[in-house]
């Protein structure tokens, strides 16, 4: 069961005038059918019970509790990637060479490990951005020139120095007269 959203206001506008008004529903999840990185984070497009394929959206993996249905996604998932990868390679790579490029470098891009999970180590933090409603870094990896978006709360962990030295590096102290008298007076009578 998940305690979501849900289905589109249409269907639950619907719902809420057969149930009551002011109760909260509570939508069970079908199954797990896609998965995509949005903002450096996990969302998987979710067939919800009852509804119908035009309900189906797109949820955030916190939100989620649907543990097993995720699992058994993930498992179907790399088996249809370990069998493309045994076709492709059966292949000569005739039908590679058929796809127009940006298509395929689009694909390859989708699926290319993001963030922490390149397994690079961090060199600096270069910027900042809360577009998805959450503070991400835009890190810049040694020895490459690629960066990518990572959730500030996974730097905070992993690169806490980095973190630091970022924020150092933004660091402005503002003083006014009236500090600098007080603290020259102190300094007199001490």
């Amino acid at each position: 069961m998940s305690k979501m959203e849900g289905p589109s206001s249409a269907n639950r506008k619907n719902k809420d005038k057969e149930e009551g008004e002011g109760e909260e529903e509570e939508y069970s999840v079908e199954k797990v059918l896609d998965r995509r990185m949005r903002n450096g984070r996990v969302e998987y497009l979710l067939k919800w019970k009852g509804y119908s394929n035009d309900d189906n959206t797109w949820e955030p993996e916190e939100n989620l509790d649907c543990p097993d249905l995720i699992s058994e996604f993930e498992e179907n998932r790399k088996k249809k990637e370990a069998a493309k990868k045994d076709e492709r390679k059966r292949k000569s790579g005739a039908a590679e060479e058929k796809k127009p490029a940006s298509k395929k470098k689009h694909v390859e891009e989708d699926n290319k490990p993001r963030g922490f999970d390149r397994g690079l180590e961090p060199e600096k933090i270069i910027g900042a951005t809360d577009s998805s409603g959450e503070l991400m870094f835009l890190m810049k990896w040694k020895g490459t020139d690629e960066a990518d978006l990572v959730p500030a709360r996974q730097a905070n962990v992993r690169c806490p120095q980095i973190v630091i030295q970022f924020y150092e590096e933004r660091l402005t102290w503002h003083t006014s007269s009236h500090d600098e008298e007080e603290s020259g007076g102190k300094e007199g009578n001490e």
